[in-house]
């Protein structure tokens, strides 16, 4: 049984998998097996696929699927891994040589959950390269901690190793957009403890590909019931009561802050359409959330209080400007 089983969900990669999996082969974790999921890709990635299967038989496994999205992909590799972690990485991105070693090396030392490392955002240019903190401040092992990080972790799964019985009875939502946050929310309150890496063993790679959501998009609703479904799911695990406030939190930040702020690239009227949904939501599923005391003393926090549709026109004018600019 390999120590980690890494998911790679390959969907028209060709320019940039070869980085992808040059990444993997040079892991000085040795025992480990990379799942590569092809998910109906019209290039020529399932070549390449094929090329380092060759040269590596003892790390990757392929497999090719109809094309289903990310999340159906990252699914089909959860059903067929057999590690004891589990860890993300998208086919456009690499990691560090030593991330598995280090992340698997750091889970067993005392049993973590889930462990994190920071990470960079990787441009073609890289004086452009930025480090990113993955928000966890330090090794966490009670639930206040936990619930204290729910506030502010970045909302990603690709950064972190987990264990493979933390997805049990758990898998991505199929056919939606910002899966990762979704699904992150849904693990943390069953992580008893999380440990981090303070090294950006991740490199996020920045698509130089333009304004993609300068156009409507209806998956930046995606958000919405997302945010909707994780409400649904905490009530369904008892877990509503015990996370209220992190929730509630949650909720408010990623509807009114994050979807908002996306939906600003919408032209005027959609993104009016964007505003009246998200606090219509926010007003009909947490009336109080102005009392919530995740708000206090933050910049974040004063936004989210005094949220209304002149903020939101404000918002909108800045994010047009800069983008003309």
């Amino acid at each position: 049984m390999p120590k980690v089983s890494v998911i790679v969900p390959v969907y028209n990669v060709e320019p940039y998998i070869s980085k992808c999996l040059d990444s993997l082969a040079d892991q000085t974790l040795k025992d480990f097996e990379a799942i590569i999921v092809n998910d109906g890709s019209t290039d020529n990635s399932q070549k390449i696929i094929d090329d380092y299967t060759k040269a590596y038989p003892n790390i990757f496994k392929p497999f090719t699927k109809k094309n289903g999205g990310q999340s159906d992909a990252r699914n089909y590799g959860l059903d067929r891994a057999t590690g004891d972690y589990i860890y993300f990485l998208d086919s456009d991105d690499y990691i560090d040589e030593t991330t598995l070693e280090k992340m698997y090396n750091k889970a067993i030392e005392k049993d973590f959950c889930i462990v994190a490392s920071d990470f960079e955002h990787v441009y073609d240019d890289s004086n452009q390269n930025k480090y990113i903190s993955a928000d966890v401040p330090h090794d966490l092992y009670t639930i206040d901690e936990i619930k204290s990080l729910m506030i502010n972790i970045y909302g990603v799964t690709t950064n972190k190793v987990y264990k493979k019985a933390l997805f049990e009875s758990e898998r991505f939502k199929k056919g939606v957009w910002y899966e990762d946050i979704e699904i992150l929310y849904r693990l943390l309150p069953h992580a008893k403890t999380i440990g981090i890496i303070k090294e950006d063993l991740y490199k996020y790679y920045q698509r130089q590909s333009g304004n993609i959501m300068s156009i409507y998009n209806a998956h930046v609703y995606d958000y919405v019931d997302n945010m909707n479904g994780l409400v649904e799911y905490y009530k369904n695990n008892d877990l509503y009561d015990e996370f209220y406030p992190e929730l509630e939190y949650v909720y408010v930040r990623y509807i009114l802050a994050t979807f908002i702020k996306t939906a600003a690239q919408f032209e005027k009227d959609e993104y009016k359409k964007a505003v009246n949904i998200a606090i219509e939501n926010v007003r009909k599923t947490f009336p109080n959330y102005k009392k919530n005391k995740y708000l206090r003393g933050s910049r974040k926090g004063f936004y989210l209080k005094h949220f209304n549709k002149f903020l939101a026109q404000l918002v909108y004018t800045v994010k047009k400007k800069r983008n003309k600019g």
